[in-house]
């Protein structure tokens, strides 16, 4: 069996292998591709069987002076992107289910104060929201009107909420974020709602995904405390840089 799903090998086939192979070879494949948006202009993915991929247009491709029959490796590519002057945005881990975790979770039941949410808990997230840190809010990314909301409950109140969005038009994965009051961490919420709303996910056709920053080491904790594996490392080019931007 293989450990992902074939959606979530699909996805990312169709993003870095969709275009110009200009070198491939045991762990390393470039590919430039024209129909890449501004703000994915380059990406790179480091698999966790040891697989690095980069995907970049055409015109970045001439900035870092590529093409086809160079020999390169991941090192010689990072340098490339530095003497260029193209900066990364820094790497998420993302994290999926295995097929055989994925049985485990769609046998599972919810139990005890956790369900979904909807909009007539606005109050209830409102004051959810009004506990949390402004850093802790955005860097969770969690809205009560995103596609499904999950929460868990203290005596009444609201304290570890997860949400989640279809990450692209044109792929069946369901992006997650969570966020759990801090007086509240340790008890096991995020660990319930994540797998409550990932079973849903699952449920409804979609994939769910799991990213953090390479950092957050409490995030990648609960991310393998709820069942998921990590998949790689993922990386696009820094907003702030303005290197082969279109004029």
């Amino acid at each position: 069996m293989p450990l992902f799903s074939q959606t979530i090998s699909d996805y990312w086939k169709s993003q870095f292998l969709n275009g110009d192979v200009i070198c491939n070879n045991e762990n390393f494949t470039v590919t430039i591709n024209p129909d890449l948006s501004e703000d994915s202009r380059v990406m790179v993915l480091e698999t966790n069987d040891g697989r690095f991929l980069a995907v970049l247009t055409p015109e970045m491709a001439d900035k870092l002076a590529l093409s086809k029959g160079h020999k390169l490796t991941d090192q010689v590519f990072r340098q490339k992107l530095k003497e260029a002057g193209v900066t990364l945005h820094g790497a998420d881990y993302i994290f999926y289910f295995s097929e055989g975790e994925k049985n485990v979770l769609l046998q599972e039941s919810l139990e005890g104060t956790l369900r979904q949410l909807t909009e007539q808990d606005d109050v209830v997230f409102t004051e959810f929201e009004s506990s949390a840190s402004e850093q802790d809010l955005d860097d969770a990314y969690v809205e009560l009107d995103h596609w499904a909301v999950f929460g868990s409950f203290e005596h009444n109140r609201l304290v570890c909420a997860a949400s989640m969005y279809p990450w692209k038009e044109d792929a069946q994965i369901a992006d997650l974020g969570v966020l759990t009051l801090t007086s509240f961490r340790g008890k096991g919420h995020a660990r319930k709602v994540v797998r409550s709303i990932c079973k849903y996910a699952f449920e409804q056709g979609y994939e769910p995904q799991y990213r953090c920053q390479l950092d957050n080491e409490a995030s990648t904790y609960l991310a393998k405390a709820a069942g998921l594996t990590l998949f790689g490392k993922w990386d696009v080019i820094s907003p702030n840089c303005t290197v082969g931007e279109s004029q």
